[in-house]
């Protein structure tokens, strides 16, 4: 096989993987002197000359003139006799200096060769793939769904490039089927041995982020102001916008009429419930913004421990704390404080059971309801032993249930 033949016989992979001609030549360059390192423990004698205009290479071996038989390695020496026949002005300690064609080395060197050209050019895709995904972390990507497996799921987009999409990076409510396209946005790029690993993810607050520039032309043009994301992936998220210009209004910018802007965003997210709110630097009237639709008396900033106190009347509680806890944990995050809520409370307030359903079964209540007692104080005035022998209820339960309405009402 000669040179040009050794080339071209790697032209298919070139062309597939993009491989520039400059490129590929160096990588000939670097595979022949790790073969010559094999071959001779050193790559110190020989000179290797490539040439990407005409795809062609050359070897030359650079040997030290001796005395005759004084020759220790015939590979890197020649005696003086042997020189003089070719040039009879050669002395001895001179070097002399001859191309070695590929065919030399011999069968077995060179099926080497083509093993370690094979693994040069695959190490130089690997590269180039770490590169283009490592400046692309953050952005989004679309692949189609390849395999799904139990603690991942295996994309591949258009260039066949491979996404790892964890269990943990899917939205609680994903359900993938095999050749489906999804979005998600690139996370972290490592090498996994000598392959690059591109992990992604549909969780990250990036990914609405990112969503919301796609969705929203003012966000991508910079008029609007994206100043912070939070979200609890598939339930809620809460987002802070701005805008430069005082005459635009952000929020209704990213809502759209009558939602049309932010549905998409929502149906991508699997109905995730999207809170759009107008950033402030006033502290107090952040967390209140934050908060949502909710009835706030006062509000106490402790700025050096970030912390907020929420003054709020007894029947907003539940909706302060939202399902779950979701709507004040999301509200802490987007303000950057620690909020905390303090039950504004008359004698004479009460609180309708119903605001109690997240922490006490709906039947257990309807119990309850049945022989009239409808507030947490109906409940909490009369005693144990005289509800056991009203409702068809468990001692156990009924402690429960005063337990809960004591803590949440009159804490």
């Amino acid at each position: 096989m000669d040179n040009i033949a050794l080339i071209e016989s790697f032209g298919d992979f070139k062309d597939e993987k993009g491989i520039s001609k400059i490129d590929l030549m160096a990588i000939i360059e670097d595979s022949l002197k790790t073969l010559l390192r094999k071959r001779f423990d050193s790559d110190d004698h020989f000179d290797v000359i490539v040439n990407p205009d005409k795809g062609d290479f050359q070897i030359f071996l650079n040997m030290t003139i001796v005395e005759d038989d004084m020759s220790e390695d015939d590979d890197l020496e020649i005696e003086i006799s042997q020189a003089k026949k070719i040039d009879p002005t050669f002395e001895v300690g001179e070097e002399y200096t001859r191309e070695i064609p590929v065919a030399q080395l011999g069968r077995r060197n060179i099926l080497t060769l083509k093993q370690i050209l094979a693994t040069k050019l695959q190490e130089h895709n690997n590269a180039m793939l770490y590169e283009q995904f490592r400046d692309r972390i953050g952005e989004i990507v679309i692949g189609e769904i390849h395999h799904i497996r139990h603690k991942h799921v295996i994309l591949l987009d258009d260039e066949e490039n491979e996404f790892i999409l964890p269990k943990e990076n899917q939205i609680p409510s994903d359900f993938f089927k095999k050749g489906e396209s999804i979005r998600a946005i690139v996370e972290t790029v490592d090498f996994k041995g000598s392959k690059p690993q591109i992990i992604i993810s549909r969780t990250a607050p990036k990914f609405l982020e990112k969503l919301l520039e796609l969705e929203i032309p003012e966000i991508q043009d910079g008029t609007i102001m994206l100043k912070k994301v939070v979200r609890i992936p598939g339930e809620k998220a809460k987002i802070a916008v701005d805008a430069y210009d005082d005459r635009i209004d952000p929020v209704g910018a990213c809502v759209g009429v009558k939602g049309s802007r932010i549905h998409g965003v929502v149906r991508e997210l699997r109905n995730e419930n999207i809170d759009v709110i107008q950033w402030s630097k006033n502290p107090e009237i952040l967390v209140k913004r934050a908060l949502g639709n909710v009835t706030v008396n006062k509000i106490d900033i402790n700025e050096e421990a970030n912390y907020a106190l929420v003054y709020t009347p007894v029947e907003e509680i539940s909706k302060v704390i939202g399902k779950q806890g979701q709507n004040i944990r999301l509200a802490s995050w987007l303000s950057g404080y620690e909020i905390d809520v303090y039950r504004e409370a008359s004698e004479d307030d009460d609180v309708d059971l119903r605001e109690f359903n997240d922490d006490i079964e709906q039947w257990i209540l309807d119990e309850f309801k049945k022989v009239g007692l409808t507030t947490a104080k109906s409940v909490l005035d009369k005693e144990t032993e005289s509800l056991l022998n009203m409702v068809d209820l468990e001692e156990e339960t009924i402690e429960d249930v005063k337990r809960i309405l004591r803590e949440e009402f009159e804490d």
